[in-house]
């Protein structure tokens, strides 16, 4: 399936504050694609697949159902770790955290057609993705707040660390980790123009509500 224009999709990925991500085992009972049915259905422009424990067979296959919900809402879909996953699926990007392929590896596999993000947990790693350029598109704050959907989360950074990205990065970054309806005004305040929510939109028992209520 074809992909996003790289512009057109960074274009998108600016103008959509609420960037969701999947999470099977917190979804319920659903899975990864009933879930993001409704999250497109309900207008939300953003989705990563975060997948950890599937086989590569089960992730491509995951994958080639959301390259094509996410095509017919006009949506830019994302992958987590996988470049080659990504690729295979057509997708619009891939994410990558500091214990991945390094950026540069990274943007050489895909060339300019997609997306790259990029995770940072502190001052010195923005620093060290400012260099980047053009290796990457956008890069990932947090966890903001204690999270549970990683096995082994990075240290908390707090609304101190959305406050100095949005000083000092020079590439658009999304805010994540423990974001919820409850605390996602005051990550906006600290500067975050995009925020990453997982739990508390999978886990949702009426998703399209939810996202109602974030937004």
């Amino acid at each position: 399936m074809s992909r996003m224009d790289r512009k057109e999709a960074m274009a998108i990925f600016q103008a959509s504050p609420i960037y969701a991500i999947t999470a099977e085992p917190l979804s319920q009972g659903r899975t990864d694609i009933e879930v993001a049915e409704q999250i497109l259905e309900s207008g939300i422009k953003l989705l990563q697949y975060r997948e950890k424990h599937k086989s590569g067979k089960e992730m491509y296959a995951d994958c080639q159902k959301l390259r094509e919900l996410t095509q017919k809402h006009h949506a830019v879909f994302i992958v987590d770790d996988f470049v080659d996953l990504a690729l295979a699926a057509g997708a619009d990007g891939v994410h990558i955290g500091q214990d991945d392929l390094p950026p540069e590896a990274v943007r050489h596999l895909v060339g300019n057609r997609m997306l790259v993000g990029f995770s940072t947990h502190n001052a010195r790693q923005l620093t060290a993705s400012n260099a980047l350029g053009d290796m990457i598109d956008y890069i990932g704050c947090g966890p903001v707040y204690p999270t549970q959907t990683k096995e082994c989360p990075s240290p908390v950074t707090g609304l101190d660390y959305i406050r100095y990205a949005s000083e000092h990065a020079t590439h658009p970054f999304v805010a994540i980790g423990g974001i919820k309806a409850g605390n996602i005004a005051d990550v906006r305040a600290a500067g975050a123009k995009t925020c990453a929510l997982v739990s508390e939109i999978v886990g949702a028992a009426d998703i399209p509500a939810m996202i109602a209520q974030l937004r």
